[in-house]
């Protein structure tokens, strides 16, 4: 009792008393003294079903909203990923591909999307397999543009709340190969073919994880930030079209 708040000790002996009371009144009323306590028993039997009862209510209750807490968390870690990175990134690898209109017109997401919409786009997505030329676009400006984010994600990868985010780790860890894949070549002129498929191989792989994730967060925006969800769609990676003004 000596760990009990001076409040919890006085609502627990105010509930004592109210229930000897009630016992004093039954008795008085009825004066059946058998019967009370026949149901004193009973109440005290069924006790710890109740408290048991109680605290797998209270114990699911506190995990779900742990569960929800958490999950707003990694979307703010998700968040500043593409706010800082991931939309930069999406929107240079987009110049490597070959034949992007198909994508580019699948995942133009609009401010009157539903959730059926993002749904078929997933499904595309799971499908969808990109065709990526390392030749296509500038590979010196992506070394660049990885090298001046590296630190910025290797603090992402200190978060706790990663380890609960295997995809999201996983699309870190695709980028992170990339980036060493490039910086590790003295010179990204003159590959031979053989090399520049390899690099198109790692960039073929950045590029869907950073496609799922970022769909996957435009949903986010989409339900619970509508401000940054409308800036999200003008500033779509995806669409060559794309720009901050409101006309």
């Amino acid at each position: 009792m000596k760990y009990l708040s001076l409040r919890t000790k006085t609502i627990a002996g105010l509930m004592l008393i109210a229930s000897l009371i009630l016992y004093l009144v039954d008795y008085l009323v009825f004066g059946k003294g058998a019967d009370i306590a026949a149901g004193f028993l009973g109440n005290l039997a069924f006790l710890p079903v109740y408290v048991l009862f109680v605290t797998l209510m209270i114990e699911r209750v506190l995990k779900e909203r742990e569960r929800i807490a958490l999950r707003q968390k990694m979307n703010m870690v998700i968040g500043v990923f593409f706010s800082e990175v991931g939309t930069e990134l999406l929107r240079n690898l987009s110049d490597f591909l070959v034949e992007p209109q198909a994508l580019e017109e699948k995942l133009k997401v609009r401010p009157q999307w539903t959730g059926k919409d993002f749904q078929s786009s997933a499904t595309f997505i799971a499908t969808y397999e990109a065709r990526i030329d390392s030749r296509m676009g500038d590979l010196g400006f992506l070394r660049v543009f990885l090298m001046g984010k590296r630190e910025f994600m290797l603090r992402l990868l200190e978060n706790p709340n990663l380890l609960e985010h295997d995809e999201f780790t996983d699309l870190l860890w695709a980028v992170f190969h990339l980036a060493d894949e490039l910086m590790s070549r003295k010179s990204l002129e003159d590959l031979p073919q053989s090399d520049l498929d390899h690099l198109a191989g790692d960039m073929r792989r950045a590029f869907g994880h950073l496609l799922r994730e970022w769909l996957i967060y435009m949903r986010h925006l989409k339900e619970d930030y509508p401000y940054l969800f409308s800036l999200a769609v003008r500033m779509n990676p995806l669409d060559p079209e794309a720009h901050a003004e409101i006309y």
